[in-house]
């Protein structure tokens, strides 16, 4: 067995020297630096406020399994209906167990609308999730977001 190790090593040994590769720095190609300011595919040079909205774990965790079944189905319909308003940019849920279970990027006019919006989610009504909410700001142009 240490022998056929030993010739595995050395077959990857001749096999990576074999690669050819740049001999020295003068060989390398440089990286051409980019210039935002004269890519006008997107720069405008203007800001666009947008939401972040933190769904964090909420108070009330104690559903049962079909009424955690429903509330998620509700959560999910209100996201795509405000999806489909143009009101949520981009949803997800947070891959990792932590109180961070969400987020929503929203485009609403003040963080008003932002509070009246996300109140209509049933996993907030309930107390499965809270929010917290702060200002985004990305440069128009920058992002395009469907």
């Amino acid at each position: 067995m240490k022998i056929l190790s030993f010739v595995f090593c050395i077959a990857f040994v001749v096999a990576s020297c074999n690669n050819e590769q740049p001999t020295s720095i003068s060989e390398v190609k440089p990286a051409e630096k980019y210039d935002l300011a004269k890519d006008t595919s997107v720069y405008s040079g203007e800001m666009k406020r947008f939401w972040l909205v933190h769904l964090m774990k909420g108070p009330i965790r104690n559903q049962d399994s079909v009424s955690r079944v429903k509330i998620q189905a509700a959560h999910i319909a209100n996201i795509v209906r405000l999806a489909k308003e143009g009101k949520i940019i981009m949803a997800g849920p947070i891959g990792v167990e932590s109180e961070l279970q969400g987020i929503f990027l929203m485009n609403c006019k003040d963080s008003t609308e932002v509070e009246s919006i996300v109140k209509t989610d049933t996993a907030v009504i309930t107390g499965r999730l809270i929010m917290k909410y702060y200002p985004w700001w990305c440069e128009k142009g920058k992002y395009i977001f469907k």
